[in-house]
């Protein structure tokens, strides 16, 4: 088949438009007609100028450019930034800072107990951690409790505290990568220092209830101390701080973790090992040595040789009464009839050949060889 061409189509022939042609489209657009638009002189355009000559100063400044009004501070909505080593050291403040955990004892069923002999936590994963905040005074109005994680040697101090991948990847929330968790609070906030990349958890400070002195905060720690590609046996403390709205620190508290799966078995062990170490004893592990094969027999020669001059030790027994001493001359009369036999037997033992290992068995009186 041939293709249609456009030869026989005549030049004159309109095509269809979906809305309307070219033509009826132009007359309806509105255009202003030029003979409206006011001519512009020179003499206007200098008198209509934006900036005059006389608005303008003699000589600029370029402080003014820079200058805040006076109503303005610098400090003003500005955090102190953190510092890359955050500090360890307590630090109760004018408000008396202070922190209380619950006592519990070291039995393997309790998920979470504190030491006070080594300032340590000791809790299992995701498990609730309840921590007793308490101030002598209350303090400013919106202040906040920050709980941040570091590790505490100082080759790793600098490395941030995160979740390992495998319980990164099991978590559903976005702030995953948190170590630490606050429990029962919408109003906790996840950060993430934009400078040292550290991550802390804040919530408001609620004053005690009435009838109470202590504010109990629920935590919960996401990754075990064993973790690979986590905090891998590393050691870490956690640094509770009470601070004003914009950063300023008002106390601090400082602790050791250990995230385990039975807290109450590694909190005995601890403690016995650092009680050692404070009485100057170390506990290791000694290995069982083999003694050597002679000394063995040695010690058995003299122990057989004393046990053989007990036997021939005369002793004397007084005895009340003529039964118990016909009695006991009976037992002492049997007693050494049995010593009589195990020597006969043993005279017997030594006297008999032994066998030959290889060859042929001497024959006994009253047996035939084979070949015969």
């Amino acid at each position: 088949m041939e293709e249609p061409g456009f030869e026989g189509l005549p030049l004159s022939q309109t095509l269809p438009l979906s809305q309307g042609s070219f033509q009826e489209l132009w007359e309806n657009v509105m255009t202003p007609s030029i003979s409206t638009i006011p001519a512009v002189t020179s003499e206007t355009w200098m008198n209509d100028s934006l900036i005059h000559d006389n608005n303008l100063p003699s000589e600029f400044d370029e402080g003014l450019l820079f200058a805040l009004p006076p109503d303005v501070s610098l400090m003003d909505n500005l955090t102190p930034p953190a510092s890359t080593v955050p500090t360890t050291t307590d630090y109760p403040g004018e408000f008396g800072f202070q922190l209380r955990f619950q006592k519990t004892g070291t039995a393997k069923s309790v998920t979470s107990t504190y030491s006070v002999q080594l300032n340590k936590l000791y809790c299992q994963l995701a498990k609730t951690c309840p921590l007793e905040v308490l101030v002598s005074m209350e303090p400013p109005q919106g202040a906040i409790l920050r709980a941040t994680a570091i590790y505490k040697k100082t080759e790793h101090v600098a490395d941030v505290v995160r979740c390992c991948p495998h319980h990164q990847n099991k978590d559903v929330v976005e702030h995953r990568s948190h170590l630490i968790r606050v429990e029962g609070s919408q109003r906790a906030q996840y950060l993430e220092d934009p400078h040292t990349k550290r991550q802390s958890v804040t919530l408001p400070y609620e004053p005690p209830q009435l009838g109470s002195e202590i504010t109990t905060v629920l935590l919960n720690f996401m990754c075990n101390s064993s973790c690979m590609g986590g905090m891998n046996r590393r050691p870490i403390l956690t640094i509770i701080t009470l601070e004003t709205p914009d950063g300023q620190v008002l106390g601090r508290r400082c602790f050791e973790v250990r995230v385990c799966a039975c807290p109450g078995r590694d909190r005995k062990t601890e403690e016995e090992n650092s009680n050692k170490l404070t009485n100057g004893t170390k506990s290791t592990k000694k290995r069982k040595s083999v003694p050597a094969p002679e000394t063995t027999v040695l010690k058995k020669n003299k122990s057989a040789s004393s046990a053989e001059e007990e036997e021939k030790e005369t002793f004397v027994l007084h005895v009340r009464g003529r039964e118990r001493y016909e009695m006991l001359k009976k037992i002492n009369d049997g007693l050494e009839l049995l010593d009589k036999d195990k020597n006969k037997t043993k005279v017997s033992v030594k006297q008999e050949a032994p066998l030959p290992s290889i060859g042929k068995r001497p024959l006994l009186r009253g047996e035939r060889s084979d070949s015969d």
